[in-house]
């Protein structure tokens, strides 16, 4: 085996042992969406905003709209959630039911 064989082999296995980083620690998110039902895709596009879903989340880059404007968004696509989130503040009960509003 040559050097680079050698190398590949150790790396992989490396990572084979080594423990798995949890969906929200490998996907970061200004925006995170907890839809009510598992949406039927891992991953969706609302206008330009790339979104990933995994462990009971969907998560999302900022966008360049106002934070409402991605919750109703999100929600055309994944149904009601229980929970949203942006830039790390949470929808208080009010602005959480205006968004599901627009659900499917």
């Amino acid at each position: 085996m040559n050097r680079i064989h050698a190398v590949a082999a150790i790396a992989a296995a490396t990572l084979a042992f080594a423990p798995t980083a949890g969906f929200a620690q490998t996907v970061r998110g200004y925006y995170a969406a907890t839809p009510v039902a598992a949406p039927a895709k891992s991953s969706l596009v609302t206008r330009s905003t790339v979104w990933k879903c995994g462990e009971g989340v969907c998560l999302a880059a900022k966008a360049n709209a106002r934070d409402t404007i991605m919750c109703e968004l999100v929600v055309r696509e994944i149904g009601q959630v229980s929970a949203f989130r942006a830039n790390g503040t949470d929808f208080d009960a009010e602005a959480l039911a205006k968004c599901n509003a627009k659900a499917r």
